[in-house]
């Protein structure tokens, strides 16, 4: 086990070493999120499932920021050990696939839920200054649940895709063009019970959508979808993926497994 976690701190301190890029930015981010529309439209939208639309935006950004940092950790540092050469270091170290794919994922779940904290401490300050009361979380054990298990499915996703891009700029199209909309459409802004019938049968087949409201069911207690689809499409979803991560890394010429 001493080469999983010492591949483990490597991913966690090669984020920490690029704090700008990985902790400074999405704190901006979410920070003009939530006052562009948290604050400044919010006032002006109605109520989601009787709470204030600040309330309902925080845990949508959250899911969102911790998602995205996830995918990139994991993403980039495969992506370039493959383009640099450095993946070989990988290939001759005693490292089975399993304990490679379990370091990536829990690199990039620290990564996530680093930023997503981030984000809830942000959130909460806006909304104590508009509100004058503290959001507090309702179900602290399921908001911890849906922060692993969100950070590791997309930790895992950042793997398969940095295995098989072929360039930097594939990655960069995988996020804008794939992820990007499914988070975008998976219900961090606005309520699916707001949208036309057939955009929410469609905004159903999106698994982002599950983890969004699970998360968000977990500060806020409310949710478009059941708690119980939320858990099983995420424990389905880390399945999948896991599974796809090994296909991806017996196919990168790891032929010693």
């Amino acid at each position: 086990m001493v080469a999983f976690y010492t591949l483990l701190r490597k991913e966690v301190k090669r984020f920490l070493k690029v704090m700008m890029q990985t902790i400074v930015t999405p704190f901006m981010s979410s920070f003009l999120y939530l006052l562009v529309f948290g604050v400044s439209l919010g006032s002006k939208v109605d109520n989601l499932h009787q709470v204030p639309y600040l309330a309902f935006l925080i845990p949508g950004l959250m899911m969102m920021s911790l998602m995205n940092n996830a995918f990139q950790n994991s993403s980039s540092s495969i992506a370039v050990s493959k383009f640099s050469g450095d993946l070989e270091d990988l290939r001759v170290a005693p490292l089975t696939p399993h304990h490679l794919l379990l370091s990536m994922g829990l690199g990039a779940v620290v990564r996530g839920a680093v930023v997503a904290i981030i984000t809830y401490i942000v959130g909460i300050i806006f909304y104590y200054l508009q509100f004058q009361e503290i959001l507090t979380i309702k179900h602290p054990l399921i908001l911890i649940y849906f922060i692993l298990a969100g950070g590791f499915l997309f930790g895992l996703l950042g793997v398969c895709a940095g295995f098989w891009a072929r360039s930097i700029e594939h990655i960069a199209a995988f996020s804008n063009f794939i992820l990007l909309p499914l988070l975008y459409l998976g219900g961090v802004f606005v309520s699916i019970d707001s949208l036309p019938e057939w955009a929410q049968k469609f905004s159903h087949l999106n698994p982002v959508l599950y983890l969004i409201n699970g998360l968000r069911f977990g500060v806020l207690s409310v949710s478009d979808v059941s708690i119980q689809n939320s858990l099983l499409v995420s424990l389905l979803g880390i399945l999948i993926m896991y599974l796809l991560g090994l296909l991806a890394i017996k196919k990168a010429s790891f032929n010693r497994w």
